[in-house]
């Protein structure tokens, strides 16, 4: 069977299925996972659960996968979602990354990493400045030249909220070249795929993305990448300068991982840890990191979950950091 959509009635039952199983002691491989996704097709949190459901059923992990997104909310809704219908989600993932922390602290929605089960962490995505082909800033340099002539004529989007991620990486970016970042026009779409449009119509002059999504239209023609926050430039992308060739405390990587309901069988939250940590060795699994510019970042749930703690602490000072309190 491949990756499709499944009845609810189901899905419902192979979850019931599995944790019964669980119960008993067996640890079995799930036939089914439901990925909830908490943005529109086409953005970084979509491409991870569709490449990780296709990696786990092409490499017989699963029988199955099935995929579902719920927009809104800045991912609010989704995690409202799973957490009111926790009781019959055992056999369900939500992706999310960076955002469900600095929204949390933010206070965009109630919710935080903790109302969740963390199960693991699986890829790192870089993030990327780019711009069309055409552009008149065909690099890093002269994009800033013109920052520093009037920015205000440099409008640049992301597909997150002001003082989200992708406002993050434009902040660093702008910072890391000496500008002030306080000074930066920031055009915040609800999803990555709603600002590569933006980028696309003209509404915004630069695009503040992951490298993960950038790739794909860098390949179509219809893109060109300018810099990446990576400790140093890429093998996917060696002529493309990394930030941290300009300021030292530009590297910065959106990392992506799956959350489950809160109090999932903690039998079954190891399990389906265990099943990400499995498809790490899939020979599919490392031609996607490739093909997708990611790096592997598989933290198990008790690291994850002091990570996140982490991430909370140092998210929280680079925003104050960055002028976005």
């Amino acid at each position: 069977m491949g990756a499709k959509s499944v009845p609810e009635c189901w899905r419902r039952l192979a979850a019931c299925l599995v944790v019964w199983a669980a119960a008993a002691g067996a640890e079995p491989a799930p036939e089914h996972l439901h990925f909830i996704v908490p943005g529109g097709a086409g953005g970084g949190w979509d491409r991870t659960a569709r490449v990780t459901g296709d990696v786990l059923v092409k490499g017989g992990l699963l029988q199955s996968a099935s995929f579902e997104n719920l927009s809104g909310g800045g991912s609010g809704k989704a995690i409202g979602y799973l957490i009111k219908t926790a009781e019959r989600q055992h056999g369900t993932l939500l992706v999310n990354s960076v955002p469900i922390i600095v929204r949390s602290i933010s206070g965009v929605f109630p919710f935080s990493f903790r109302d969740l089960t963390p199960i693991a962490s699986v890829i790192g995505d870089y993030g990327v400045i780019a711009v069309l082909p055409d552009s008149p800033y065909q690099t890093i340099d002269q994009l800033l030249a013109a920052f520093l002539r009037d920015p205000l004529q440099v409008r640049i989007g992301g597909g997150s909220v002001r003082g989200d991620l992708d406002h993050i990486v434009a902040a660093l970016a702008i910072r890391a070249l000496g500008a002030d970042p306080r000074k930066l026009i920031y055009v915040p779409y609800d999803t990555g795929g709603k600002a590569v449009v933006g980028l696309l119509t003209g509404e915004i002059q630069v695009l503040s993305t992951g490298l993960g999504e950038a790739l794909e239209q860098r390949r179509a023609g219809q893109m060109r990448i300018l810099a990446v926050t990576a400790p140093e430039r890429l093998s996917v992308l060696p002529q493309v300068p990394a930030l941290s060739e300009y300021g030292e405390n530009a590297v910065f990587a959106n990392w992506r991982g799956f959350f489950g309901p809160p109090q999932l069988p903690a039998a079954l939250a190891d399990r389906y840890a265990k099943l990400l940590q499995e498809m790490q060795a899939l020979p599919g699994w490392e031609a996607a990191l490739e093909r997708n510019g990611w790096v592997n970042f598989y933290r198990p749930r008790g690291e994850f979950a002091v990570f996140l703690e982490e991430q909370e602490a140092l998210i929280a000072a680079l925003r104050k950091e960055l002028g976005f309190y």
